[in-house]
């Protein structure tokens, strides 16, 4: 059973190893309009929950998002969510 309105492209991708490519240096990511990736802890208080204090040190709290999320294994999902009944298991077990 195919449509005959659905067209496939037949064979290999002209270079595989295109996506296992390193860009060497930062200035070629900047090239391609994509920033650096700066720790939450290295930010000011204003810019993130855990910014702020002498050295690197969270505030006393534990790690969390930009949007102060919990991160790092914390279940974050609304348990009073109308779709969680369609939730049968957890993929990965804790």
């Amino acid at each position: 059973m195919v449509i005959l309105s659905c067209m496939v492209s037949i064979g290999q991708v002209s270079n595989p190893e295109h996506k296992n490519q390193s860009f060497s240096k930062a200035g070629r990511m900047r090239w391609k309009d994509i920033r650096p990736i700066v720790q939450g802890v290295a930010m000011n208080p204003v810019d993130h929950p855990n910014g702020g204090g002498e050295g690197k040190n969270t505030g006393g709290r534990p790690s969390v998002s930009k949007w102060g999320k919990p991160t790092k294994g914390h279940r974050t999902r609304n348990k009073r969510k109308l779709s969680g009944k369609y939730i049968v298991k957890r993929r990965f077990e804790k």
